[in-house]
């Protein structure tokens, strides 16, 4: 991962993000909350406009035809016990959390189908009295971070600070509706009931945290206590809302011997308005004051030939996947149609190309 982020040029990270969000709408998905590490040159420098990579990444939502939540991301320590980053992290951290409040500040409040949002990579990354200074500076943005991916991180902040993540992100008040906890899969029974009582969103990534053997979060035990789900691809295993939605439902029957833990609208609405709202979006879906951010699948798959609209949650959830994705629009605007990208004619092609230029192979 570092290799290549560390390869990465504003040039090639616009074109890499673009195609990928080309692929990412063609696979029915009209907004995306981009964690954002990649701020500063190689040497860990800044570019003349410090937020020359962020707007990179503005400029391929726009073109691939996505909605975009520039999640701006605070990287200052490789842990918690290491005051300095890695030097292959030098180019995730602004030096301090004034130096990212101050490039973050610079990017103002975003723009025409895209906004900024704050992101503090984890309580490893990012230590408690810097996090002090993120509520005091939130200014109405949502809140993005890694809680309890690993048990790890657990026991290492823990050993640190006396406290869980969770109980660490409670003392200094960033939980809430405004926060989302990406991962949340190693809960205390205390985290759980202070992410619940607090409306915190928590993000299930579950194709990543099954592809990196992190474990199941307790998704069922998290809704029940009274926290919003959203789901997101995270890593570049597969980009599939579809099967991130079932997977969540699925991974947790292995673990618990129990089916039937979400029903399938809630899972639709997770991996819809929920992410909408965890990204700070608003509204979102049919109605009046909504952005017309919709898709619509083709029933002329094997998937879905016993499709009936009185079970449509459970056959979208349980059935389809990103080759059913006929057509496509955001704002309105038609991105997708019949199974094509309206305005960039050779995604494949260019995806491989963006890949070849930053990967070694």
């Amino acid at each position: 991962m570092y290799e290549i982020a560390n390869n990465l040029t504003p040039d090639t990270y616009r074109q890499l993000a673009m195609m990928t969000f080309a692929e990412m709408a063609l696979a029915g998905i009209t907004g995306v909350g981009e964690f954002h590490y990649i701020h500063h040159q190689q040497d860990g420098t800044p570019y003349t406009n410090p937020n020359e990579m962020g707007l990179a990444m503005v400029d391929a939502a726009k073109h691939a035809g996505v909605r975009l939540a520039l999640l701006d991301v605070a990287y200052l320590h490789a842990a918690l016990d290491k005051p300095e980053p890695l030097a292959e992290q030098k180019r995730f951290s602004d030096g301090s959390i004034d130096g990212w409040l101050d490039r973050l500040d610079a990017l103002g409040e975003g723009g025409t189908n895209w906004t900024v949002g704050m992101a503090p990579h984890s309580v490893r990354a990012v230590h408690p009295h810097e996090l002090d200074e993120i509520v005091a500076n939130r200014h109405g943005k949502v809140v993005h971070l890694h809680v309890s991916e690993q048990p790890a991180e657990n026991a290492a902040c823990i050993a640190a600070t006396g406290k869980t993540p969770t109980q660490v992100l409670n003392d200094v008040g960033l939980l809430g509706s405004f926060t989302t906890a990406v991962h949340a899969t190693h809960l205390t029974e205390t985290d759980i009931s202070l992410l619940g009582s607090s409306r915190t969103n928590v993000c299930f990534c579950p194709t990543t945290e099954r592809d990196l053997a992190d474990g199941v979060g307790p998704a069922s035990a998290l809704v029940a206590a009274g926290a919003s789900l959203s789901f997101g691809t995270d890593s570049n295993a597969l980009i599939d809302m579809f099967e991130e939605s079932r997977a969540v439902e699925h991974n947790e029957r292995l673990v618990s011997g129990k089916r039937g833990l979400h029903s399938s609208a809630s899972l639709l609405a997770a991996a819809t308005s929920g992410g909408a709202t965890s990204l700070g979006w608003g509204a979102h879906g049919i109605q009046p004051g909504a952005p017309a951010d919709f898709i619509a699948l083709s029933l002329m798959s094997v998937r879905l030939a016993s499709f009936d609209p009185r079970q449509a949650a459970a056959h979208i959830v349980h059935s389809a996947s990103p080759a059913d994705v006929r057509d496509v629009w955001m704002g309105g605007r038609q991105v997708v149609a019949d199974h094509r990208h309206t305005e960039l004619s050779d995604v494949i092609g260019g995806l491989r190309s963006a890949i070849q230029a930053v990967v070694t192979l």
